[in-house]
């Protein structure tokens, strides 16, 4: 799952910092605009796992278009997907043997599987 919330980067002091007005309290910062940029997509990253860990759910993202960012700012979409958490549940279940056979023989990542197929499932892709 890909998320994608708008951030707005700041210059202070010759260095930058960035905030995503939807989540409370996720920034990051660094010296360059590119270093700020993947520092605001590690920070995406986490925040997200953190929440989705704790089972809640994400703001819908703000429109780009909505946020007025004060002078000497920019808004910019920044894209990441949510840390791995390192917490995995094992489930049981059954599928017919003759597409259990077929998936063997094409050696089937199963736990990839089902995640992706849950992720479309569940709108999260």
């Amino acid at each position: 799952m890909t998320l994608v919330y708008p951030a707005i980067f700041h210059e202070e002091d010759g260095s930058f910092w960035v905030e995503f007005p939807d989540l409370e309290g996720c920034q990051s910062f660094g010296d360059t605009i590119a270093e700020t940029m993947e520092g605001a997509k590690e920070a995406l990253a986490g925040y997200a796992a953190v929440v989705l860990e704790e089972g809640k759910q994400l703001p819908t993202p703000t429109p780009i278009q909505n946020i007025k960012p004060e002078e000497h700012c920019f808004v910019s979409l920044i894209d990441a997907k949510p840390a791995s958490t390192k917490r995995a549940v094992k489930k049981t279940l059954s599928i017919p043997a003759w597409l259990n056979d077929l998936a063997e023989d094409a050696h089937a990542p199963y736990s990839a599987i089902l995640q992706d197929g849950l992720e479309k499932y569940l709108h999260l892709a």
